[in-house]
């Protein structure tokens, strides 16, 4: 009786554990197909940008590198010109844009939008002269290229030279050309002394003989690039908004930290010549935010630039174009700020 009885056991607690076993299996399973199915469950968003170059390459790395995805999105990026961009985001066309300026302005407008990252500090700007011309001082009395009267680049110009100690109202001829090709054009027919270009036309400059007397990021934060969405968005999706910050913040590191796999991905995304993508890394990859700030004298530079094109003279308020909660938070799970 003693060997039945403990036979019996045995066989009684294998059939318990074979069904425990086929029970764990089966959870497993679902738990499985749970997350497949999480993975697969990817939240749409779209982005709209206004070129596929290294401005707005943090879209392109956040995309092909999988820090998007990383945050369970699917992101779609859009190219567009300012206006439709603009005009889409307040529609809820698309969900985002990396179009700075303009939602600043819009905002300013009353539109119900703010910009809540910046992802380039500065525009990517640099002074160039001709080679008889050493120092900015030296350019005193002298002609100086621009593009559009008003534009980003006039506005960076003009600072660079009043804070180099020459009044750009007085002391020097401005004159607009357009394009930067244009205007690397106009420097090498002699029509101007210097001219305030972006990459990768300072690079080709520099290659040429021409000297950089000056880069924008090394006078003034200046946000150039950064992340705008809808009052909407901010308020009803706001995970979904912290997530795409991240997404930002991860691609910026990574251009920061990796010069060749980016420099690939731009010639790729951008579809330019390899070396056109190298300098145009060489010359902006240190405007790049590290981690998203908007900083307050940059932020105060933006909006006095956007009160005079607007003709606003009334005092406008950081939170009246911005919102940095969902920036915040991202930062913190990112672990670039304590608080």
């Amino acid at each position: 009786m003693p060997c039945g009885s403990d036979s019996t056991e045995r066989r009684n607690r294998m059939m318990t554990w074979e069904h425990f076993s086929k029970k764990s299996a089966c959870a497993l399973v679902i738990m499985t197909l749970w997350s497949f199915a999480d993975a697969g469950a990817a939240e749409k968003v779209r982005i709209s940008v206004t070129n596929y170059n290294m401005s707005y390459l943090a879209a392109g790395v956040a995309a092909k590198k999988g820090f998007f995805r990383e945050e369970g999105l699917e992101a779609e990026i859009i190219r567009m010109n300012a206006n439709v961009a603009m005009s889409a985001l307040i529609a809820g066309e698309v969900d985002y844009t990396m179009i700075f300026g303009s939602v600043v302005r819009a905002a300013m407008r009353g539109a119900p939008v703010r910009v809540v990252a910046v992802l380039i500090e500065s525009p990517p700007y640099a002074l160039i002269a001709k080679p008889g011309v050493t120092s900015i001082k030296a350019l005193k009395g002298k002609t100086i290229g621009i593009g559009v009267y008003g534009s980003t680049n006039d506005v960076v110009a003009r600072m660079i030279l009043e804070q180099s100690g020459i009044d750009p109202n007085k002391e020097v001829k401005v004159v607009a050309f357009g394009s930067d090709s244009a205007r690397f054009g106009a420097l090498k027919a002699d029509l101007v002394d210097a001219a305030i270009i972006a990459p990768p036309a300072d690079a080709q400059a520099r290659k040429a003989g021409f000297n950089i007397l000056a880069r924008a990021n090394d006078f003034l934060k200046f946000p150039h690039i950064g992340l705008g969405t809808s009052n909407r968005v901010i308020a009803e999706r706001p995970q979904e908004l912290k997530k795409v910050i991240k997404g930002f913040l991860k691609a910026n590191r990574f251009i920061r930290d990796n010069r060749d796999e980016s420099i690939r991905i731009l010639a790729e995304w951008g579809r330019t010549e390899k070396q056109d993508a190298a300098d145009a890394y060489d010359s902006t990859r240190q405007v790049f935010s590290p981690d998203g700030s908007l900083v307050e004298e940059g932020m105060r530079l933006v909006i006095d630039d956007a009160k005079k094109a607007l003709k606003v003279t009334r005092p406008v308020a950081l939170t009246e174009v911005s919102d940095t909660g969902a920036l915040r938070e991202a930062q913190r799970e990112l672990g670039l700020k304590s608080r």
